[in-house]
C-alpha cells in the first residue's frame, strides 16, 4: 500500500535508497533528506507507515506569485503505477494559490505533464555539475572573489556535517 505524505519527519536516510537513478553525481541520501527538509513544499510516496520512499516531488516559492517544480522521482520498481501523477496533482493542490507554477524537462515528458494540466513553453536553464551531488559546499573567503568548494566535513560557512556520500 502506498501512503502520500506532505511531512518528512520520521523519514531516514536509509528510506531514500536507489533515486536519481543515471546521474553521474547523485545525491547521498542525506543530502537528499535534506533537500526535501529545505524545500517549501514536498510530496512523498511510502510504502505503508514507515517503509521506504518510493516517490517523491518538490516546489520552492515566493508563497505569493510563483512556484518552480525541480524534481520529481519514482524508484524505476514503482514506475507505470500512477504514483508521479497523484505526486504531481498532489503538489499542484498545494501551490494552487500561486500565479505561476513551472517546471523543465526533457520534450518525452512533456504529454506527461500535459496529462496533469500543465502547457507546453519555452525556458533557460544553467547547470554546475560540479555541484550536482550537493556534496560539497561553497564558501568565499574574505579576500578571495569567487567562491570555492570545500568538503562538508570541513564544515565551512553553509555546509552541514554528514553531506557525505
Amino acid at each position: 500500500m502506498i501512503i502520500y505524505t506532505d511531512d518528512p519527519s520520521g523519514t531516514e536516510p536509509a528510506q531514500l535508497r536507489g533515486f536519481f537513478e543515471g546521474w553521474p553525481d547523485p545525491p547521498s541520501p542525506m543530502t537528499h533528506l535534506r533537500l526535501l527538509r529545505a524545500s517549501d513544499a514536498i510530496m512523498l510516496a511510502k510504502e505503508a507507515p514507515g517503509g521506504q520512499v518510493v516517490g517523491f516531488a518538490t516546489a520552492i516559492t515566493d508563497g505569493v506569485l510563483t512556484g518552480y517544480i525541480p524534481l520529481l522521482e519514482v524508484l524505476p520498481s514503482h514506475q507505470g503505477r500512477g504514483i508521479g501523477s497523484e505526486l504531481i496533482e498532489r503538489l499542484l493542490r498545494k501551490l494552487d494559490h500561486l500565479y505561476m507554477i513551472d517546471l523543465l524537462c526533457d520534450p518525452d515528458l512533456q504529454p506527461f505533464y500535459e496529462r496533469l494540466g500543465m502547457r507546453r513553453a519555452t525556458g533557460m536553464m544553467m547547470r554546475n555539475y560540479g555541484r550536482q551531488s550537493g556534496g560539497k559546499c561553497h564558501v568565499t573567503d574574505p579576500g578571495m572573489t569567487s567562491p570555492v568548494a570545500v568538503p562538508s566535513d570541513s564544515l565551512g560557512s553553509g555546509c552541514v556535517a554528514g553531506d557525505q556520500k
